[in-house]
C-alpha cells in the first residue's frame, strides 16, 4: 500500500443531554466523509465513554477538503458546544486496526486548538 492520511479523533460529551444533538450531527457527517473524494474508508467507534472516528485518505489534501464539507462544518462549528476532544493525523503505509488506532490516539492525539501533533 502506498502511503495514506490517516486521521483518528475522539470526542467526549460533556454532558449526556447532548447526546441527541451529537448523533444527529455525527451520523451524517459519518455518511458524508465515507463519500468525500479522496477517502478510502471511514469508520467510528465509542470505546470507553469515547466517540471515535477513524479514517483513512489518499492524501492530507483530500482530508483537509473534506474539513469544509457542509455536514462536516456544521458538526464542528456545534462541537465546543457539546463535547471536548482530541484528534491526530499522520501519513502512514498502512491503515490501523482500531486496538491500534486507540493506542495511537491515547498517545499522540493532541486537544483541539493545540499546535498539530506528529507520530515519529
Amino acid at each position: 500500500m502506498a502511503q495514506v492520511y490517516i486521521s483518528i479523533t475522539g470526542l467526549k460529551l460533556k454532558a449526556i443531554w447532548h447526546a441527541p444533538r451529537f448523533w444527529s450531527l455525527a451520523m451524517p457527517a459519518m455518511a458524508e466523509a465515507q463519500s468525500a473524494p479522496g477517502n478510502l474508508g471511514a469508520s467510528a467507534r465509542s470505546i470507553d465513554g469515547v466517540h471515535h472516528t477513524l479514517s483513512i485518505w489518499e492524501s492530507e489534501a483530500a482530508m483537509r477538503a473534506f474539513l469544509t464539507m457542509p455536514r462536516h462544518l456544521k458538526a464542528m462549528r456545534a462541537f465546543p458546544g457539546i463535547a471536548t476532544g482530541k484528534t491526530i493525523g499522520f501519513y502512514a503505509d498502512y491503515a490501523p486496526d482500531w486496538p491500534e488506532a486507540r493506542r495511537i490516539w491515547e498517545a499522540k492525539a493532541r486537544e483541539y486548538g493545540a499546535p498539530r501533533a506528529r507520530l515519529p
